[in-house]
């Protein structure tokens, strides 16, 4: 079976993932999954959720084996039900793979084209987006200070080395830390020279 064709986006917490994924998503021919999502959309009693719940209310990572086979059970969901055509549409992935390990284990599924590393330098800034988004869209995982704190650590921890696992010519770091548009305008000027 072909891979899929793949746009990471990549970075911290806070640092516009979801922003930007939700924005390229609308574009025809993309398709955005957001692990994040995928997960707070389990049902809380449902063996899956239940590892879920356990792992994101300590603000860890839930484990890489399991994080790639509901994502795999996921997509093949959204091609069953027609919102995405593997032949022609290509994915666009944020937050996922989170570190190597992933890496290694999405290899087979996808064909990634380009990694989008959102950077963010400002922590208090990033801090600021995930307490925004918790009263916003009722995400109780990004309000406590504690949580959000043990997140970036992870984050800085785990999934730097994902940035050394792919070609450095298909990594490109964007400053994230500016506004949301022009952020956008840099990722689609970059797009349009992806193979």
């Amino acid at each position: 079976m072909a891979r899929f064709k793949t746009l990471l986006l990549f970075g911290a917490p806070g640092s516009g993932k979801g922003t930007q994924g939700k924005i390229l998503g609308d574009i025809p021919g993309f398709v955005h999954v957001a692990c994040g999502e995928v997960f707070r959309n389990l049902r809380v009693g449902s063996p899956l959720g239940s590892v879920f719940l356990e792992y994101s209310s300590r603000g860890s990572l839930v484990p890489d084996a399991f994080t790639v086979k509901l994502w795999r059970e996921y997509i093949d969901g959204l091609v069953v039900s027609g919102r995405f055509d593997p032949k022609s549409d290509v994915l666009i992935l944020d937050g996922i793979p989170r570190n190597a390990a992933q890496a290694r284990l999405m290899e087979e599924h996808i064909n990634v084209l380009r990694l989008y590393y959102l950077d963010c330098l400002d922590k208090d800034l990033m801090a600021l987006r995930l307490k925004r988004r918790a009263l916003h869209e009722n995400r109780l995982d990004d309000a406590s200070d504690a949580v959000i704190k043990n997140r970036l650590y992870v984050y800085e921890a785990e999934t730097q080395p994902v940035l050394n696992y792919y070609p450095e010519n298909k990594v490109r770091r964007i400053d994230s830390g500016r506004q949301p548009l022009e952020v956008l305008g840099d990722i689609i000027a970059d797009m349009q020279t992806v193979g």
